[in-house]
């Protein structure tokens, strides 16, 4: 099994509560998404020839690289986040988008919102507070590329900061500067005294599990989920659990080596969460997260059966596959269908519980949102 590790979830027990993301649950969330005038359903790409050549019975492929025109799914749980946020702030629970835009505009304009991110998600706050005509700091790790900090500021109003900060710190920076200036902090992760905006934001990812659901028509055997601080993956692993309770998919967590930090959760097997133990340092940017999300962990140790890691070679010669599937994945987007594209290996069929019959569901979280990197990779 060359540059994939596997590590069997412990803690296994379908027991953490998922009601919150039934279909009638999060009705409100894809009404609103789909009050948004950018909103279209993402594509979802049947890959017959793959699954053949891997003796699969279908991979399936959901493509976020045009959600919104943001190159990625962020979006769905950033604007879902602040559209609470600024209801709660002015204490308007029972109003449409275009009311509260149209109604209360000088007052949103006063909010100001405050974020940390590896790329996307800062994008997405960027674009989402645009929309309703805030202000937004952006704060960004060491090691962030330029180009991905000028996208955020393309895409909306965020004024960005490459910071000299780990991810995990710039984290701890930016909440602290949000308080201090009575800022909100719209943060995809979660920790003790801080779980209602993420707990939105999650929320917000489960328009992309349900539009999966209703263009696959089959149910999925397995589904590959890459994770950072494992939002998204623990965002859908809720609605596949909530939907398929007595057939549920087995679900694997996908990351980098070098950051692995539900590897190292499911590896130690205490049912705690734990930091990843590698040197961070790896292409997928987006996935270069040293500590799970605490919200997400509740869902991901209940019905997640494994985690798996990869290497950025894998991940390179993903990126070329799709790419000759004519799907745009970049670098942290491709890192689920990694996993698929590495079932020639035996073992990992044996360690995953695949053959003939299965149905793989991966998503392509983003695009090329480093375009340079992107085309050389794929030698264009």
């Amino acid at each position: 099994m060359t540059g994939i590790k596997i590590a069997k979830n412990k803690n296994f027990d379908a027991a953490a509560d998922t009601s919150a993301y039934s279909f009638a649950n999060v009705a409100d969330v894809r009404s609103f998404h789909e009050s948004l005038e950018s909103y279209a359903v993402t594509p979802l790409f049947n890959l017959k020839n793959f699954a053949a050549e891997k003796n699969l019975r279908a991979v399936f492929v959901k493509d976020e690289s045009t959600r919104f025109g943001l190159k990625a799914f962020k979006g769905l749980g950033s604007i879902y986040a602040i559209f609470k946020a600024v209801k709660k702030n002015l204490a308007l629970e029972n109003i449409s988008l275009r009311d509260l835009l149209k109604n209360h505009g000088e007052k949103i304009s006063k909010l100001t919102f405050a974020t940390t991110t590896d790329g996307n998600h800062g994008k997405g706050v960027s674009w989402a507070a645009k929309i309703f005509g805030c202000k937004s700091y952006v704060f960004m790790p060491k090691g962030t590329v330029e180009i991905r900090a000028q996208a955020i500021r393309d895409a909306g109003t965020a004024e960005v900061t490459i910071t000299d900060l780990s991810y995990d710190d710039c984290v701890k920076f930016s909440a602290a500067l949000a308080e201090k200036n009575g800022w909100t902090l719209i943060q995809d992760t979660s920790w003790r005294g801080y779980e209602e905006i993420p707990a939105w934001i999650m929320r917000g990812y489960s328009t992309l599990a349900y539009e999966s659901i209703s263009q696959m028509k089959i149910q999925p055997t397995h589904i590959f989920l890459q994770a950072g601080v494992g939002s998204m993956a623990g965002a859908v692993t809720a609605v596949f659990a909530e939907n398929f309770k007595n057939n549920l998919p087995r679900i694997s967590i996908v990351e980098p080596e070098n950051v692995a930090c539900f590897y190292e959760t499911m590896k130690i097997g205490d049912g705690k969460i734990h930091a990843a133990t590698g040197n961070c340092q790896t292409m997928m940017a987006g996935l270069n997260c040293a500590t799970p999300c605490e919200i997400a962990w509740r869902f991901i140790k209940s019905y997640a059966a494994n985690s798996v890691t990869i290497t950025d070679e894998l991940a390179a010669d993903a990126m070329k596959k799709l790419a000759a599937e004519k799907i745009i994945s970049g670098e942290s987007g491709c890192a689920g269908f990694a996993l698929a594209n590495a079932l020639d290996d035996e073992k990992i069929r044996a360690a995953l519980e695949i053959d003939g019959d299965s149905v793989i569901f991966v998503i392509s979280t983003e695009g090329a949102t480093d375009p340079a990197n992107y085309a050389k990779i794929i030698g264009a």
